[in-house]
């Protein structure tokens, strides 16, 4: 089936026709840079979920590519090969990864984690167990259900709902952005997902995955002069200030998986590892595209 771009993208030139991909993709407004446009593509297939679910249908063979937590390559059952075709990342802060508490840092125990990110929830205890001391246990929080133990001490939110959904100040005192610690922490960018592909695919499925590489990496570089545009038409279906949704996307957010982002990427591994957060530091390779 040929993969056909649609009007507003026709600057890309189409990539060579191959079967349907099926690609695995989150749909908070962060990831909007490296995503839209992609549902007017014929042959184009997507697949939404929470980044901690995609590696799930990546496993499970229900999608050829996925946008996963970073930690995930390295904890998945089965090896992955990094596509190098994007990222979702920060240099400081990134806004929709942030840590609130009821008392102060050092004094928390119990922490309410957002099940949405396998990457967040290991950056906290991190930031938490290096950076402000605490000791803390962590359990399961799915936000939408809303049933949050009252004797919680501190709760990780991500994405959307950090702005559209905050607790109160008066109630949670005391906030954290997990990228600026880690800035501050380390001088380095952070890496929160990346595409990922599994090493053990089938030629049929490769050839999905080049295909797919090739219209993500242009889609990207197609939208980092579009962020404007895509405000505009989305920044209120997200519950999102249009002007703040602007300052985040195209100011605060990286999406380019480069040297400083895969250096990054390679630290927080380490630490991971070395905090019994991951069974090895090394990143996966990367699919030869």
């Amino acid at each position: 089936m040929a993969v056909l771009l649609p009007e507003t993208d026709a600057r890309i030139a189409p990539p060579a026709a191959c079967d349907s991909m099926r690609v695995g993709v989150v749909r908070y407004l962060n990831t909007l840079p490296l995503i839209d446009g992609l549902a007017g593509l014929q042959g184009c297939t997507l697949v939404p979920d929470v980044p901690a679910r995609l590696i799930d249908r990546l496993m499970a063979r229900e999608v050829d590519v996925a946008l996963c937590s970073v930690i995930d390559a390295v904890r998945a059952p089965e090896p992955v090969l990094i596509v190098p075709v994007g990222m979702l990342g920060c240099c400081g802060p990134t806004m929709t990864v942030r840590l609130y508490a009821r008392t102060p840092w050092a004094e928390v125990r119990t922490v309410a984690a957002d099940t949405d990110s396998h990457t967040s929830r290991a950056l906290a205890e991190l930031i938490l167990r290096n950076r402000k001391r605490a000791q803390p246990t962590f359990v399961d929080f799915d936000h939408a259900s809303g049933a949050l133990d009252p004797g919680t001490d501190a709760m990780l939110l991500i994405g959307d709902k950090v702005i559209n959904d905050a607790p109160p100040v008066a109630a949670w005192p005391h906030q954290l952005d997990l990228g600026e610690e880690w800035h501050a922490w380390t001088g380095l960018p952070f890496v929160f997902a990346t595409w990922l592909v599994r090493a053990d695919a089938d030629e049929a499925t490769r050839a999905r995955v080049r295909t797919a590489a090739r219209v993500l990496d242009h889609q990207r570089r197609h939208n980092a002069g579009r962020i404007e545009g895509i405000v505009a038409r989305e920044a209120t279906p997200h519950r999102w200030p249009a002007d703040l949704a602007t300052d985040y996307l195209r100011d605060l957010l990286r999406f380019d998986l480069d040297d400083q982002a895969r250096a990054g990427l390679a630290r927080y591994l380490q630490e991971c590892h070395a905090h019994g957060l991951a069974p090895a530091p090394a990143a996966p390779a990367d699919f030869p595209w």
